[in-house]
């Protein structure tokens, strides 16, 4: 298809989805940084290799990818107008990214329980990383659950129909992002020590 030929609708799609792109693009690019950053630290002599992650970090990756499979069904149901089920599914989506803040939550106050804190006398380089790592990450999602409030609102009111999914997909599209980005961010702090 002719680009100049597509309808405002479809450029206006486009262009939102670009926009998107660009501002998840930006996120990786931050998230790069501070994990190199990591990497480059883990030279210090004062790294802590032997850390065990929080358990309760285990549970919320659980949590955070099932909360994108939840997200996906949604996205599915309105697809075949099934508009009950859709919103069933982004409430799920919703109760399973609250979950994943708190606990994460729970896994910060792992780490205080086993001595580990983000600054002061007792702290450690690498410690203040996953603190780092882990608050930024929970502050996008923060913004995923925002993002996914105003889905849910709109999916209320009827917005979306089969033929008319852009902001659903958008939102979907941001919250996958999040949960592949915590699983990286996960696997890359289990295993770089």
């Amino acid at each position: 298809m002719d680009l100049t030929q597509a309808t405002a609708q479809e450029k206006n799609s486009r262009a939102k989805k670009m926009m998107l792109w660009f501002g998840l693009v930006s996120l990786i690019m931050g998230f790069a940084g501070w994990t190199s950053a990591y990497i480059v630290s883990s030279k210090r002599a004062d790294w802590i290799s032997d850390l065990q992650l929080p358990q309760a970090f285990v549970w919320s990756t659980a949590t955070i990818v099932l909360s994108s499979l939840t997200y996906i069904l949604a996205k599915r149901a309105v697809k075949q107008n099934n508009q009950g089920q859709g919103r069933l599914m982004l409430g799920i989506t919703l109760a399973l990214g609250l979950l994943f803040v708190v606990l994460q939550f729970v896994g910060f106050s792992q780490m205080l329980e086993n001595g580990y804190y983000f600054t002061g006398p007792t702290s450690n380089i690498k410690m203040s990383y996953v603190f780092l790592i882990a608050a930024v990450h929970i502050v996008h999602v923060v913004a995923g659950l925002i993002s996914l409030l105003v889905v849910m609102f709109q999916q209320f009111r009827g917005k979306y129909t089969p033929s008319n999914m852009l902001g659903l997909e958008l939102g979907a599209t941001f919250w996958h992002f999040l949960d592949l980005l915590w699983v990286y961010l996960i696997l890359f702090m289990y295993f770089v020590k």
